[in-house]
């Protein structure tokens, strides 16, 4: 009987595959880093193929960890870091370029040109988002333009795109062989291609980019059978971007729920309903999800792009701490970060700013500053972000937060869950099974094939682990905010011809070496 589902979580550093329990308790996990690839400054990339091998692993990982066969599995569902494009040749099941990853910044001039007179807002009336390097859209139009023979390749037919949620799916279903080339709602929100109203392809926005919409997948809703895994047999039935399957794991299925989610970079959403809610405030308009033939939900999001890689900056970059745990210790030697705060603009700002050309500072250093204060402003720069794109989400909104929801790898950091509840001044909670974007992906999946009876399940499941009440004076608050908006306006406007030579020059003599 199967009493179990799997969901594959296809993330910016690793690829997990997790089986979950009715209860939506953790049964089983397997897990695997993959390269992360950096040609030049501002540049990110993974290998697809490296990303297909590491799923397929950690897949039979989770099954023989777990003493599993797939017989004992109900459903698959398939989550995934939002953005990142992948190219590939339909024929031949290769990707014609690296994976262009969500944080990566080489297509500022496409987007510049691209918005022309009219600006970052061009396209927002049609797809809910602003002009910037952050979405698919451009990085695909960047393949085409840049990659020899792509674009006529793409113009025969031959080349298919989607986020990795659909190179997983296509390669699962048989690839070469009848693969299936299918997108849910939510990653298809985050190509800057989609209409969001009528949640189908644009043909103005795919065509002002160069992009033939024979590349682009099928759109469907997050909860439905999508196709059956080749080898195990087993129905592929939920896709959500790994946002998305946070906020659905974290049952925030009411109007006004909210949740965080603490990884590579930040991600707020907010729950507005059947509504869609254009942001006057620097957030995006984004799909929710949708369960198959219900209507869409929407949400508002605020996307921060440097939280926990601004740790492993520290770590790898640095070499502050050997393993990132670390960060805590160092944190609590001390009692405050001494004035010194970190904006991590390692490729600009994202919400509420939306600032391609600003850069990473380190500010309101003195001699009595050390390691320990660097240790605790870089976990501090979390929260203080998390607060703004949330004051933006009360002010688009009009609804203030009462609590926030929190999950991801960063939540283990009790520290920084102390100062996340006293700079936004509402408590704090974590769930008891932390690994919400995961166990969302299972939830849509098992919904999809009666495996659960529906949200209602998973409000059930859901279960308080921790919770953080603020403890700081409101007049401390206020003042720590002013210096911190102080610290990221010395971010700002960075970039000019100056400062791209210096990076080019850092290119050239990393090319040397």
């Amino acid at each position: 009987m199967a009493d179990y589902v799997l969901a594959i979580d296809q993330g910016t550093t690793s690829t997990r595959a997790i089986v979950f329990t009715k209860s939506g308790e953790i049964h089983s996990v397997g897990q695997k880093e993959h390269e992360q690839i950096f040609p030049k400054a501002g540049w990110v990339e993974h290998d697809p193929a490296e990303i297909w091998e590491n799923t397929k692993e950690v897949i039979g990982t989770a099954l023989g960890k777990g003493g599993l066969g797939n017989d004992d599995l109900a459903a698959i569902g398939i989550t995934n870091q939002r953005e990142t494009a992948v190219v590939w040749d339909k024929n031949t099941g290769e990707a014609v370029y690296n994976a262009i990853v969500w944080q990566d910044t080489r297509t500022d001039k496409i987007v510049a040109e691209l918005g022309g007179d009219d600006g970052a807002d061009k396209y927002k009336d049609i797809c809910g988002l602003p002009l910037a390097t952050y979405f698919s859209g451009p990085k695909v139009k960047w393949i085409l333009d840049n990659v020899e023979g792509a674009k006529d390749r793409a113009e025969a037919g031959d080349l298919l795109f989607g986020n990795t949620d659909s190179w997983v799916l296509w390669n699962l279903t048989g690839g070469t062989e009848g693969g299936v080339h299918v997108t849910d709602v939510t990653n298809a929100s985050r190509t800057m291609l989609m209409d969001l109203k009528s949640l189908s392809w644009s043909e103005k926005v795919a065509g002002d980019m160069g992009i033939p919409t024979s590349m682009l997948p099928e759109i469907k809703s997050s909860a439905e059978v999508y196709g059956e895994s080749t080898k195990l047999r087993v129905p592929i039935a939920g896709i959500l971007g790994d946002q998305q399957a946070a906020t659905f794991g974290q049952a925030c299925f009411e109007k006004g729920m909210s949740k965080n989610t603490y990884g590579t970079g930040n991600f707020m959403l907010l729950n507005t309903g059947t509504e869609i809610v254009p942001s006057e405030n620097g957030l995006l308009t984004t799909v929710c999800y949708k369960i198959g033939d219900q209507d869409a939900v929407y949400a508002l999001e605020g996307s921060i792009a440097v939280t926990g890689s601004l740790v492993q900056w520290l770590r790898d970059n640095i070499g502050l701490i050997k393993e990132a745990p670390e960060i805590e210790n160092l944190a609590t030697q001390v009692d405050d970060n001494g004035g010194c705060y970190i904006v991590p603009a390692f490729s600009g700002l994202f919400a509420p700013y939306w600032k391609d050309d600003a850069r990473g500072a380190i500010v309101g250093l003195t001699r009595y500053v050390n390691k320990n204060h660097i240790a605790r402003a870089a976990l501090e720069s979390t929260a203080f972000q998390t607060r703004e794109v949330s004051d933006a989400m009360n002010a688009d909104s009009g609804v203030d937060l009462t609590e926030l929801r929190v999950d991801g790898g960063m939540v283990a950091n009790e520290t920084l869950m102390q100062f996340q509840a006293d700079i936004l001044g509402v408590d704090v909670v974590r769930p008891k099974v932390a690994e919400t974007t995961a166990l969302g992906a299972a939830y849509a999946a098992g919904i999809a094939v009666g495996f659960f009876s529906g949200e209602q399940d998973v409000v059930d499941n859901w279960e308080e682990g921790q919770r953080w009440s603020p403890q700081m004076k409101e007049a401390e608050r206020e003042r720590l905010l002013r210096q911190w908006k102080k610290a990221v306006t010395k971010t700002f406007d960075w970039m000019d011809e100056d400062a791209e030579a210096a990076e080019e020059a850092v290119e050239e003599a990393a090319d040397d070496a």
